[in-house]
């Protein structure tokens, strides 16, 4: 069976359809999905939006290295990867992830490892915007 891998790294709106279909396969018994919304309250302040910034090239090197790694460590299928850049609304996806294996397992922990990795690695940087003011989060890579 031949894997696929769907990376984006986007200003649109993020569509968890489109992961969805992406990693259906008619081979596989398992899909698991991590979808990254805004939210309106962090450590008991009002966020209004949020803003993404990232260093593109280096995101898109270092989200393949992870894949790569996922597909070797879980054994999954498929893969897609969007993550959202510039400005956020409260609800909207920041980040979807989407695998799919032929057993569910592979497929839950592919995708956890997949966003604990992105968290750790990946040149993408958060900026929430409070009532009073904003600042960036957790400066990564």
């Amino acid at each position: 069976m031949d894997r696929k891998l769907d990376i984006q790294i986007k200003s649109d709106p993020l569509s968890v359809t489109n992961n969805y279909n992406f990693v259906l396969d008619e081979n596989c018994g398992g899909i698991d999905m991590f979808i990254g919304t805004v939210r309106k309250w962090n450590k008991g302040q009002e966020i209004t939006h949020l803003e993404f910034e990232a260093y593109e090239p280096m995101a898109i090197k270092e989200l393949n290295k992870i894949a790569t790694a996922a597909f070797e460590k879980f054994s999954v299928q498929n893969i897609s990867i969007h993550h959202r850049v510039g400005k956020v609304e409260l609800k909207e996806e920041a980040v979807i992830i989407a695998v799919s294996s032929i057993h569910r397992k592979a497929s839950f922990e592919a995708c956890h490892y997949i966003i604990d990795e992105l968290k750790k690695h990946v040149p993408i940087w958060k900026k929430e915007f409070l009532l009073d003011g904003s600042y960036w989060v957790n400066s990564r890579p």
